[in-house]
């Protein structure tokens, strides 16, 4: 009794632990000495909602070039 009890409760506590973070192995080296973020390609990534907005050409300025200033 008391054994069915010992491995209930450390089943319990095993379903209460915090999943362990994934490590991914790439085979490219970081030669900018900052950490290399690797994701799960087949991973679901969040929603984006793009804008809907219609994009127009910005007008030509027609101002003309000034001279740099003399030193």
């Amino acid at each position: 009794m008391k054994r069915a009890l010992l491995f209930a409760s450390v089943l319990a506590l095993a379903a209460c632990a915090p999943e362990q973070p994934k490590d991914y192995k790439t085979d490219t080296v970081d030669k900018s000495g900052g950490d290399l973020i690797v994701e799960d390609a087949t991973s679901e990534g969040v929603e984006v909602k793009l804008p809907e907005t219609e994009m127009t050409n910005v007008a030509e300025e027609t101002t003309p070039a000034t001279e740099a200033p003399a030193k």
